[in-house]
């Protein structure tokens, strides 16, 4: 269906935002219908002939979930199955616009979204709908960018799906994860995805700096600020004008050096050592740590309203024990890689290596199992690697790293594992799903598999 031919329906409970998307449709539908109180919805939809709706995740209404949105569009696929949903949603409820896509929206839009890009959602989803085309997941790529982050496993594909999403955007992201999980890497994605592209990526140690070099690295200095300041340096907020800056390891910085920081933030100015002019700066902050968030939450050691500066979206990276599925095509890609490096023929994995890749719990994640395989064809015979070939890293401390696979079949591990945290968190499968790593769907599958 063309969107010429279409009837849209606007649910929104700010005006402004009714008003905004049907001043932008109006050229472009059929006709165009708002509402602001959702609890209308069935009305509607038995009077008008609705063929896409778009649906904000949040009302002040006498449905008071905290997740509104998800409320009513359970209703809508309960009354219309066949009506495209497309959810209207906050930087911050982007975990939530996911996981409308597995209650059976089509896709979701961020506020303040891009007229044009808008309006294209809407005539692929029609066009979509008139070729019979099925439209309740938006397909992702298994990479995110041209970086090698890879993954098949649910958790992975969500993490693409809300990259290519906020990618575009301005918003502030906040990456979590353990070492080793690629977080990095994630940011480099993002900035390749965003409409910073070309413009440059300027990355910052910042757990490293001492208070001196913190404020001399990130804002800059003039000649003679201080000792050895020989000339006049532009700091890294000046570096990355008009891209995006890459703060690691952010969980570490001092109280002293936060506050600076949440300055420049809010007024969008650095001022260099020695001098009192501020220099306006246009950055995308993205920020990255191995510190819980549960942990940065505490005000002795993380000022709550700077995390609320550089989470407007977070992403938490998992490890590699919670995505083992992803261990075969990464094992196999990081071959390809090291075999091409190091001019040896293509390499594969016999049976024995792979369980054993497998069976691993890899406590330094996917940083130790590209280490392990660049190791294994640096030293492999010929082109079949075995389990001889792979050592894992004596740095890694983890008491439960290595598990004796002949003793201990992999389903059982996990099936412990799943009882243990089910009952840890008294049966709430959201719970016990987020701590694994995994999404509902995921692990409902799992709970059927094992038959718990």
């Amino acid at each position: 269906m063309i969107l010429k031919k279409a009837t849209v329906l606007i649910v929104d409970d700010d005006p402004d935002v009714l008003t905004a998307v049907k001043l932008l449709l109006k050229p472009e539908a059929r006709e165009i219908i708002t509402e602001k109180n959702p609890e209308n919805l069935n009305w509607l939809l038995q009077r008008n002939e609705v063929d896409l709706i778009l649906l904000d995740m949040n009302f002040n209404s006498a449905i008071n979930t905290g997740n509104e949105g998800l409320y009513w569009l359970r209703k809508v696929k309960e009354w219309k199955p066949d009506v495209c949903v497309i959810m209207i949603t906050a930087y911050g409820d982007i975990d939530l616009a996911v996981r409308s896509l597995k209650e059976g929206a089509n896709d979701f839009v961020v506020k303040p979204w891009h007229n044009e890009k808008l309006i294209n959602t809407i005539k692929d989803l029609l066009d979509k709908k008139e070729g019979g085309t099925k439209t309740t997941k938006t397909p992702v790529k298994s990479t995110a960018g041209d970086t090698s982050i890879l993954g098949e496993s649910d958790v992975m594909q969500d993490i693409f799906y809300k990259v290519n999403k906020i990618a575009p955007t301005d918003a502030n992201i906040l990456i979590l994860g353990e070492n080793g999980t690629g977080k990095d890497l994630m940011a480099k994605a993002i900035h390749e995805r965003s409409l910073r592209a070309d413009k440059p990526f300027i990355k910052v140690d910042v757990g490293a700096l001492t208070d001196t070099l913190f404020e001399s690295e990130l804002f800059g200095h003039k000649k003679g600020a201080f000792t050895d300041a020989r000339e006049d340096r532009m700091g890294r907020f000046e570096e990355a004008q008009g891209g995006t800056l890459f703060l690691d390891e952010i969980g570490n910085i001092s109280l002293q050096q936060q506050a600076k920081l949440l300055t420049i933030l809010q007024n969008r100015q650095v001022t260099r050592l020695g001098t009192n002019k501020p220099v306006d700066v246009d950055i995308r902050l993205i920020c990255a740590t191995n510190v819980p968030l549960s942990e940065l939450a505490n005000e002795n050691k993380f000022r709550k309203d700077l995390i609320y500066r550089i989470n407007t979206v977070e992403i938490n990276m998992p490890p590699l024990r919670r995505r083992n599925e992803d261990i075969v095509i990464l094992a196999r890609h990081f071959a390809k890689l090291y075999a091409s490096k190091y001019l040896k023929p293509s390499m594969d994995f016999d049976t024995a290596a792979m369980n054993k890749l497998k069976s691993y719990n890899f406590p330094g994640n996917v940083r130790e199992l590209q280490y392990t395989i660049e190791r294994a064809v640096i030293m492999a015979d010929d082109n079949t690697l075995r389990p001889d070939d792979l050592i894992f890293s004596i740095l890694e401390t983890s008491t439960e790293s290595v598990v004796d696979a002949d003793n201990i079949p992999l389903s059982a591990l996990e099936k412990n594992a799943i009882l243990r945290v089910i009952e840890k968190h008294n049966g709430n499968i959201t719970r016990a799903a987020k701590e694994l790593g995994l999404t509902r769907t995921a692990l409902y599958r799992r709970l059927s598999k094992y038959d718990i």
